[in-house]
C-alpha cells in the first residue's frame, strides 16, 4: 500500500489523503495473459529472454502496470540465482530461495540516516548478485545501474516513467548527469545501447487495461542517435462497446538476441516473430 498526505498550506482547502492499494494476490504471467496485458508470443518471447540473462527496461507512465510486469517477468528467473532487489518501497515479492531485499531510507527529522538508491546499487555489486532488480529507476543510480549492466551482471531489470521507448532513453540520460558525471551525451548514450538488450513500453488505456504497447530491441548507434527496432506492437483498432480493440502483433523482424541465446542453447522458435495476426488476449 502507498500512502501520500498533504497539509495546509501545500493543500489549500484542506488535508488529503491518498491511497494506493495493491491486490491481496500478487498477478503472475497467467493472469497478465487472462487480462490481456500481453500475448502468448509475447509472453514467451519474455520468458526465454529473462531465462537467458538479458537486460530489460520496463517503461511507462503512472499506474501502467510496470511495478507489476516487473514482478510477473521474474517469475522466468532460475531459482538457484543470487537476487538483490533495490526498491523506494518493498513491493517485489520473488517466488526464489535466495532473494535480498533492499530498501531506500529518507532522513530523519535532523537529515541523517538517509539511504539513497544509489548507495544500495553500488553496495548490491559487492554481494556477488546473479542479478540486479532496482524496482524504479528514479535519479544518479542510473549510472552505477547501466555500468553494472555493462560489467557482467546481465540479467538485470528496472522500471522508467516514461511516454515511450525512445523518451525512456532520453529520461535515463538526464538521470545519469544527475550522477555528477562529466561523460559526454556520446559516452552515455553509448551505455545504454550496449547494457540495455530490450525496453518493454506499458500503457494504461482508456478502457482500463493495462497492455504492452511495444516490445523493442536496442540495436546500435547511428551517430549520436540510439537505434532500436520493434518486435511486438499493440495496434488498435478503435473500440469495441466499452474496450479498446486491438491486436498484439510481431512486426516480422528477428531480434538479435535470437541467435546470442542459441549460442546459450536456449531456442527460440522463429514462428513467435512472423506468426501472423494474434488475436489471444481479447474478446
Amino acid at each position: 500500500t502507498r500512502v501520500n498526505a498533504t497539509l495546509p498550506p501545500a493543500t489549500i482547502d484542506g488535508p488529503t489523503l491518498s491511497i494506493r492499494r495493491f491486490g491481496v494476490r500478487r498477478l503472475r504471467r497467467n493472469d497478465l495473459l487472462g487480462l490481456g496485458t500481453l500475448s502468448p508470443d509475447m509472453a514467451t518471447f519474455l520468458e526465454l529472454v529473462v531465462r537467458g540473462k538479458k537486460n530489460l527496461l520496463i517503461s511507462g507512465g503512472t499506474g501502467a502496470g510496470k511495478s507489476t510486469l516487473l514482478g510477473a517477468l521474474s517469475e522466468a528467473i532460475p531459482f538457484h540465482e543470487r537476487i538483490i532487489t533495490i526498491e523506494d518501497t518493498a513491493e517485489l515479492h520473488l517466488d526464489q530461495e535466495h532473494v535480498v531485499r533492499m530498501e531506500t531510507r529518507q532522513p530523519n527529522i535532523e537529515g541523517q540516516g538517509r539511504i539513497m538508491a544509489r548507495d544500495l546499487v553500488v553496495n548490491a555489486l559487492r554481494m556477488r548478485p546473479d542479478r540486479i532488480i532496482v524496482g524504479e529507476v528514479r535519479g544518479p543510480e542510473a549510472l552505477d545501474m547501466l555500468q553494472a549492466m555493462n560489467t557482467g551482471h546481465e540479467g538485470s531489470m528496472s522500471t522508467v516513467h516514461a511516454n515511450s521507448p525512445r523518451d525512456a532513453l532520453s529520461r535515463l540520460e538526464t538521470m545519469v548527469l544527475f550522477a555528477g558525471t562529466e561523460l559526454p551525451s556520446r559516452a552515455i548514450r553509448e551505455q545504454m545501447v550496449s547494457a540495455l538488450h530490450l525496453i518493454i513500453q506499458v500503457r494504461r488505456y482508456e478502457d482500463g487495461v493495462r497492455r504492452i504497447e511495444t516490445i523493442a530491441e536496442m540495436t546500435g548507434m547511428e551517430g549520436l542517435t540510439p537505434l532500436m527496432q520493434d518486435i511486438f506492437q499493440f495496434r488498435r483498432r478503435g473500440f469495441r462497446g466499452k474496450r479498446v480493440a486491438g491486436e498484439f502483433m510481431p512486426t516480422g523482424i528477428v531480434p538479435r538476441v535470437v541467435e546470442e541465446l542459441r549460442e546459450q542453447h536456449i531456442d527460440i522458435p522463429l514462428s513467435l516473430f512472423t506468426g501472423g495476426r494474434d488475436l489471444h488476449g481479447f474478446s
